[in-house]
């Protein structure tokens, strides 16, 4: 089936500005830009702002009856009335970026409905670009992607009351993954094979997933909750609680696993 000609567009317009928005990002990565602190711990830099306000111009200029909603910009739910949203993290990995470490990446999604429609991770610093459609492929650099199948995954990343609890077929050829301080891209890793699957623990944000959530549903996989339901976005709450992302075949025994356990 054809692409919607809006969805086509939506994806063109973002895809250009998420490239040009890590370009931005790459003149402040391991330049020391200024970083301040929301709640005293979330670290924010000046190129999390500078990003925010190019896609912010960017977008609106183009859609401006698109609703707005950014992990930088104050909430308005004025969101909530229009038919499509921008969803936005400027830079997903803040604490790797001010680190210098390259595992961060720019995250822009059109939703539409709850679901997201058009997604972007730009990933500049390993010069690696993800994108997804509504009825299209899932794309690494342009290369179609799909997520691990059975056996062939070697990474998994999972707390340990978890892991502790997946059936010995499953992680027999699995080890532990270390840290991924970026979600979109730890999502991404699922996408295209690198990781068998992912634990998410409670307080994700639309921001952190609407992006890579499309890109691993058109890889062949899903971000559920511990119910096995799919993620709604740009509802009045934009917090997740414990979520799984994986191969479909993969979900009901992680899911499994996850039942009954505070992460």
């Amino acid at each position: 089936m054809p692409e919607n000609n809006t969805e086509t567009s939506d994806l063109a317009l973002i895809r250009e500005a998420a490239h040009e928005a890590g370009r931005i990002a790459m003149r402040y990565f391991r330049k020391d830009p200024d970083v301040w602190y929301k709640d005293g711990r979330s670290p924010v830099s000046e190129a999390d702002i500078a990003v925010n306000r190019f896609l912010h111009a960017e977008l609106l200029a183009a859609r401006p009856d698109y609703g707005w909603l950014s992990e930088e910009t104050e909430d308005d739910k004025s969101r909530l009335e229009g038919d499509a949203v921008f969803v936005v993290d400027p830079i997903d990995g803040t604490r790797a970026y001010v680190r210098g470490d390259d595992v961060w990446c720019v995250s822009v999604a059109v939703v539409r409905d709850g679901v997201s429609v058009a997604g972007i991770l730009a990933c500049p610093a390993r010069e690696e670009f993800f994108e997804g459609s509504h009825r299209g492929d899932a794309l690494k650099n342009g290369k179609t992607i799909k997520v691990a199948t059975a056996g062939s995954g070697d990474l998994i990343a999972a707390p340990d009351a978890v892991y502790d609890r997946l059936p010995e077929n499953l992680i027999s050829g699995l080890t532990r993954s270390p840290h991924i301080s970026s979600l979109a891209y730890r999502v991404a890793m699922v996408a295209d094979g690198r990781l068998a699957a992912t634990f998410i623990k409670p307080n994700s944000h639309d921001w952190d997933l609407a992006a890579a959530d499309l890109i691993l549903r058109n890889a062949g996989g899903a971000i559920v909750d511990i119910d096995g339901s799919p993620l709604r976005y740009n509802r009045s709450t934009i917090k997740h609680g414990v979520l799984i992302a994986g191969p479909d075949e993969f979900l009901p025994v992680l899911q499994n696993a996850a039942a009954g356990i505070d992460l």
